[in-house]
């Protein structure tokens, strides 16, 4: 197994200058941060097998983020890919600053292949652990790290002696692109080939000749306290996470604090980020396994094979210490000792983990939960599906006539399929790019027992709630008001949770519950004391979830599932801050050198045509945003040519196949037709 330190820098290669500027008084010293990321593919060997990974910089997770409050951050991004690509800060709020949010037409236009941007941006007022991670759909499965914003001051616990991030992420043996082409257009059966821990399978899986896979090595001192800076950067899956012969002491969550909590498990849904203590007090010279297992709902659940990887934490002496945590091991035992794990169905775990987590006061900060409410919503997250070729009539419950979506209020979400400029764009300029927009309704359109268990099997019991709509759907809010928001997980098609992740903003999470939300009941049971701040808030499957924040960050942002497949599918809205009566409340013009959306650039006929004629599905790189979706052609007919040429260009000879490719793809009802590449059209003979 390979071991590994305190990734420093240097380790993460990455290409890092700091210098400092005068600040403020009576602020220390700020900082500007600044990275170079080299976004390219290369191939890695897991299991035996070789398969093309889009990474940064070449590691698997990315380069380390390490910032200190306050401190100012400049990433230029090159991207030597044939994806288009944008970075998402996960967590970071970019107050004032939508536009470095990272989301591909919603906020800019992508880094296209062969182009570069730098995104620029502020740590003020956060102090935890973040992540970044690529926003082009899947390709976060790959393209993520962590982001490390340390206290200025100091830490409202006792200094530790070192940290660790840990980042619990997936192994696919598929192209990532092509996965979110499949979930688009309904396949959704698709599931990774392995858990990681920092990138290492572990023990648990074989490579090649019987040779088992390396797993991750913590070095740790007897005696030592240690802070795991724990990230869920997994597509598919929440996990536990314990250590043998150890128990954690959790401090922060999302980057805000809580109140010291001492647990044996955690519980880490996708997009979700844990701080936790844990000191180095085991029998000295032991080896015990640290675990990741992956949980899901039990039947009538579809279920998927069970992850797990298998990290080791092992004892060394001080004398042999290289001060990183990555040491020359003294040991006692070859064999580690294993912790015992709940059940991979054991729902209720993750239910009392996140229902254990209160918020830390200190200083004041952060303020407590408004009282008053502007805005409520009551928002079901659920299965439908929509009949293929735009009809309006077709069978349901799993047949091949329909595509399953997901749904908000029963209305999944359609990607801007005529805007020639991203929505924040619109926005800021007022072109009217944002007409098309429908709006996220207040409550869903129907009543019924949203957590009866007969609706989660597919099939004529609830096939009648299924039909929803396709939308381009968003929210608008006053500057300033406070919006409350109940999250109603529903058993419609499946009894999932939901990591509800909000862009440009924190959320207080009030309260959880089972079943049904009553309002008559369950506003009694709000925390307004000291309620969590999340980012990402679990909803517990077949359950409810209360969350308040206040819209005081102009700009569009993403609320969203951060379960992969339910992003593909459909579980988003935008919401819509308005800019507040001043300069210092209204979101500033973008940056100068701000990514361009032109048409021959983003999807050229030449590059699509040679993707067509070489019978390969253009990736989400070359076409992204033009044709969001193509399944691969060998699902098309090959049997006569035909013609297929854009407005102005020769005809070229094409085979039917790939014409019938183009004329799917561009079928809204399937995989939204061109988003900003009007200029083109397509004849068919």
């Amino acid at each position: 197994m390979k071991r590994w330190g305190f990734p420093t820098t240097a380790a993460a290669a990455v290409a890092a200058i700091v210098f400092f500027l005068s600040a403020t008084a009576p602020r220390a010293v700020a900082a500007i941060a600044e990275h170079t990321f080299v976004v390219s593919q290369m191939k890695m060997t897991h299991l035996c097998k070789e398969t093309l990974v889009t990474l940064v910089n070449g590691q698997l997770p990315g380069p380390v983020i390490e910032v200190t409050e306050g401190d100012s951050v400049s990433v230029h991004v090159v991207n030597k890919s044939p994806h288009n690509i944008t970075i998402h800060w996960h967590g970071v709020k970019q107050r004032l600053n939508c536009w470095a949010d990272g989301v591909p037409m919603i906020t800019q236009c992508p880094i296209l292949p062969n182009h570069n941007f730098t995104y620029r941006f502020n740590v003020a007022g956060q102090e935890g652990t973040l992540f970044w991670h690529a926003h082009v759909p899947f390709l976060r499965g790959s393209m993520h790290g962590a982001f490390i914003i340390r206290p200025r001051y100091s830490y409202p616990f006792p200094r530790p002696h070192s940290e660790i991030p840990v980042i619990i992420g997936e192994w696919w043996e598929k192209d990532l692109a092509q996965e979110d082409n499949r979930m688009v257009s309904g396949s959704i059966f698709d599931v990774p080939s392995a858990s990681t821990i920092n990138g290492k399978l572990g023990d648990l899986y074989n490579s090649c000749s019987g040779v088992v896979e390396e797993g991750y090595v913590l070095d740790v001192e007897p005696g030592k306290t240690y802070l795991l800076r724990i990230i869920n950067a997994a597509l598919f899956s929440e996990y536990f996470f314990k250590i043998a012969g150890h128990n954690f002491t959790v401090v922060a969550a999302d980057a805000n604090y809580v109140r010291p909590y001492t647990t044996d498990v955690i519980a880490i849904a996708p997009g979700e980020t844990v701080d936790a203590l844990v000191v180095a007090d085991a029998a000295p010279g032991g080896r015990y396994y640290m675990v990741a297992l992956a949980d899901q709902e039990p039947e009538p659940e579809l279920q998927i094979p069970q992850f797990v990887s298998r990290g080791i934490v092992q004892y060394i002496s001080q004398n042999h210490s290289t001060g990183d945590g990555a040491g020359a091991s003294s040991l006692i035992s070859d064999a580690p000792l294993a912790p015992e794990m709940p059940d991979q169905h054991d729902v209720m775990t993750s239910f009392y983990f996140h229902g254990n987590l209160t918020r830390l006061h200190r200083g004041g900060l952060p303020p407590p939960p408004p009282a008053r409410v502007d805005e409520r919503l009551y928002v079901t997250l659920a299965g439908g599906s929509i009949c293929k070729r735009g009809g309006q009539s077709c069978k349901r419950g799993g047949s091949n006539e329909s595509i399953i979506v997901a749904t908000m209020n029963n209305v999944s979400f359609q990607p801007p399929t005529t805007a020639r400029l991203p929505l924040l764009e619109a926005h800021y300029y007022h072109t009217g790019g944002l007409d098309a927009l429908q709006e996220l309704p207040d409550r869903p359109p129907r009543a019924f027992n949203f957590t009866d268990p007969a609706y989660i099997p597919w099939g004529p019991n609830e096939a009648w709630l299924e039909p929803t709509t396709k939308a381009t759907v968003a929210r608008r809010f006053r500057h300033g008001a406070v919006v409350e928001v109940v999250f109603q997980g529903t058993s419609l098609m499946a009894r999932d949770a939901h990591p509800m992740h909000l862009h440009g903003h924190d959320m207080f999470v009030l309260a959880q519950g089972l079943g049904n939300y009553d309002a008559a009941r369950d506003v009694a049971r709000y925390n307004l004391v000291d309620p969590p701040v999340r980012n990402t808030a679990l909803v517990p499957g077949l359950g409810w979830l209360a969350v308040r924040f206040v819209a005081d960050n102009p700009g569009l942002w993403y609320m969203h599932c951060h379960y992969e497949f339910h992003l593909s599918m459909g579980m988003i809205a935008i919401f819509i801050v308005e800019d507040g009566p001043t300069v210092d409340t209204s979101l500033p013009p973008p940056p100068a050198d701000f990514p361009t959306c032109d048409c021959e650039q983003v999807c050229p006929w030449s590059t699509l045509l040679f993707a067509l004629s070489q019978y390969n599905t253009p990736s989400t790189s070359t076409c992204k945003v033009c044709i969001f979706a193509l399944e691969p052609l060998d699902y098309f007919t090959t049997s006569s040519e035909s013609l297929a040429k854009p407005r102005g260009q020769p005809e070229v000879d094409m085979p039917r196949r790939v014409v019938e490719a183009v004329r799917w793809a561009l079928d809204p009802e399937i995989s939204g037709s061109c988003a900003i590449c009007g200029n083109f059209s397509f004849f068919f003979d």
